[in-house]
């Protein structure tokens, strides 16, 4: 283990050194950023677990994944939380808890689609969607400042809103 991770006495992985690496995959430990699971408990239907968000993503993930057209059911949990391992006491068996805990952000996404395409394939259009949103939003912003920039130059360089001084 590196040593920007401080570890308690049995060997548990705590907060790291710096704050943005609560954000970082762990590659060393095989870490991928979305897994699916189908859930057994309702047909067409898995859950997306995504490490290292918050409900910011969950919550903009989900809504746009309620507005596809072929989505019955969308939903996010964010799950904080550590496993913590309790040990043997008297009259108890050894259990393993989630327990809330600041430091590991985890969301969990519920999607389940009316059966003519797959959550998996949703999930990747939703994605997708969003994607594309984002760059256009991105290139209306650079736009509109590099144009309010100009503007503001040339109002400095002694020429008014109408090129008059």
């Amino acid at each position: 283990m590196d040593n920007t991770h401080k570890t308690d006495h049995v060997g548990q992985r705590h907060v790291p050194q710096y704050a943005f690496e609560l954000f970082l995959l762990n590659d060393a430990l095989g870490e991928k950023k979305i897994t699916e699971k189908p859930f057994a408990g309702m047909s067409n239907t898995s859950d997306f677990i995504i490490l290292k968000e918050d409900h910011t993503v969950g919550n903009l993930l989900a809504e746009h994944f309620k507005q596809h057209p072929n989505v019955m059911m969308a939903g996010y949990k964010g799950r904080r939380c550590e496993i913590l391992r309790f040990l043997k006491v008297p009259g108890l068996m050894a259990s393993t808890h989630l327990v809330p805990h600041p430091n590991v952000a985890e969301v969990l996404i519920r999607l389940q689609t009316d059966g003519t395409i797959t959550p998996r394939e949703v999930f990747i259009d939703v994605c997708k969607q969003l994607i594309a949103q984002l760059a256009q939003l991105a290139q209306n912003f650079t736009r509109e400042y590099e144009l309010r920039r100009m503007a503001t130059a040339g109002e400095q360089d002694g020429n008014g809103p109408n090129g008059k001084p």
